[in-house]
């Protein structure tokens, strides 16, 4: 019985190291799963607009890629 001690943290320390690695992971998706669901909502909300103009400015705003959003909020953090 003794010698199956030893074991119990290793196997913690790999469940640890593991989780650890994957959690970079889910957090880009869900951040990238976030903007999508962000997006969507506010192409909804420009569709209620009654002005032409005003309305293509949104959803051209809504339509923005997740990498341009990424690029134009690094370039706020550093600006050069």
């Amino acid at each position: 019985m003794a010698s199956s001690q030893p074991r119990k943290p290793i196997l913690l320390n790999r469940l640890c190291f593991a989780v650890l690695l994957a959690v970079p992971f889910f957090a880009a998706c869900s951040s990238q799963q976030l903007y999508g669901s962000g997006q969507e909502w506010q192409r909804t909300e420009c569709y209620k607009i009654n002005d032409l103009q005003e309305r293509n400015r949104c959803l051209k705003s809504a339509n923005t890629s997740y990498e341009e959003y990424q690029r134009q909020a690094d370039t706020a953090k550093n600006p050069k």
